[in-house]
């Protein structure tokens, strides 16, 4: 295939267009399989990945995500990007080092094989900036209309020690709550970036791959929980964890870091940051003893730079996320209701 073919219905037929399809959207994978096992060079229905006798004290973690943006290319990144960094950073979350990826893509028929290139070199790259690799997948190609260009649907494998318990349900009184870096700068970013509103600057979106930061981490025994507050921003993840862990968080508003270009945007369109998705934070729960050195760790690498307390988990009112405003009020922080916007991730 060429940057200047138009993709046909064909293409997800299973002859030989399919196979110039998978060549074309595959050739950039860097890595193609994991240690002695069959990979994506083997073109089977599947993969295998081998663990040695010195893995018996781990266990493989999965995760499952499908991928959809308008448009597919967004102020700091695209629909490959945030792909891989949205299946990677789910294995983190649960105190994984992920090792493997397969990726299901979906294209509408007529989409230019150039703008396909472009996003499946972005996914590809993006792979093996995280050190994963691309072992297996599925094209299908839908009638024109059916769907906004493509969407990528994904796999996450990893692994991890059986003893390491990092969970939204493992969130213990006492616990201080952390935030790796501003928050709604992807949803705000994206859509800025689709209305055509002017903010005076360059607003990007934060999507990143967090394991760096999860691998600092790691290495604090009393890290009880953490997870990337993506599809209803920071209001949702707090919200799902204080239930979870029969706790309530209690916040301060003033430690919450908001860029004033996502605060000026989410006012306009009536919106709450804290309802907004990020793609390259996390929010973690850790024991008071340990957090002001976890904080200065993560500050140490450029992802986590702005890492700051935000609060901390109480034994009362569980289930409840509260504020205190900065005027000296205190407020519920509610679980959002639904999507109030397009979907951005």
């Amino acid at each position: 295939m060429k940057d200047s073919d138009i993709i046909q219905l064909g293409h997800g037929a299973g002859g030989s267009l399919q196979d110039d399809l998978i060549e074309f959207i595959t050739k950039t994978v860097k890595i193609r399989r994991v240690g002695t096992g069959i990979g994506l060079d083997a073109f089977e229905d599947g993969a295998t990945i081998p663990l040695s006798a010195e893995d018996a004290d781990k266990e493989i973690v999965l995760s499952a995500d499908g991928h959809t943006v308008f448009p597919l290319r967004f102020p700091g990144g695209d629909l490959g990007k945030l792909a891989v960094c949205g299946t990677v950073n789910d294995l983190c979350m649960m105190g994984a080092h992920p090792i493997a990826l397969t990726s299901a893509v979906i294209v509408e028929e007529g989409m230019r094989a150039k703008n396909l290139r472009e996003i499946m070199d972005s996914f590809n790259h993006t792979a093996a900036e995280a050190g994963v690799a691309v072992i297996t997948g599925d094209t299908k190609v839908m009638p024109k209309g059916t769907l906004q260009e493509m969407i990528i649907v994904t796999t996450g494998i990893g692994k991890k020690p059986k003893n390491r318990k990092i969970l939204n349900s493992n969130v213990q009184a006492g616990d201080k709550i952390i935030v790796t870096g501003s928050v709604g700068d992807h949803g705000i970013a994206l859509m800025a970036a689709r209305e055509n509103i002017e903010l005076g600057c360059r607003l990007e979106s934060d999507v990143a791959i967090l394991k760096p930061l999860a691998e600092i981490a790691f290495h604090y025994s009393d890290l009880h929980m953490m997870k990337d507050p993506t599809r209803g921003g920071l209001a949702a993840a707090l919200n799902e964890v204080a239930t979870k862990s029969h706790v309530s968080i209690w916040l301060k508003e003033e430690a919450i870091p908001i860029k004033k270009e996502v605060r000026a945007v989410a006012d306009i369109l009536g919106l709450d940051p804290l309802e907004i998705a990020c793609e390259g934070r996390f929010i973690a729960a850790v024991a008071a003893n340990q957090a002001d050195d976890l904080v200065k760790a993560l500050q140490t690498h450029p992802l986590g730079i702005d890492t700051i307390i935000i609060g901390e988990a109480r034994a009362d009112r569980k289930g409840r996320v509260l504020m205190e405003t900065i005027v000296g009020g205190t407020r519920f922080v509610d679980m959002p209701l639904g999507e109030l916007i397009p979907r951005i991730c």
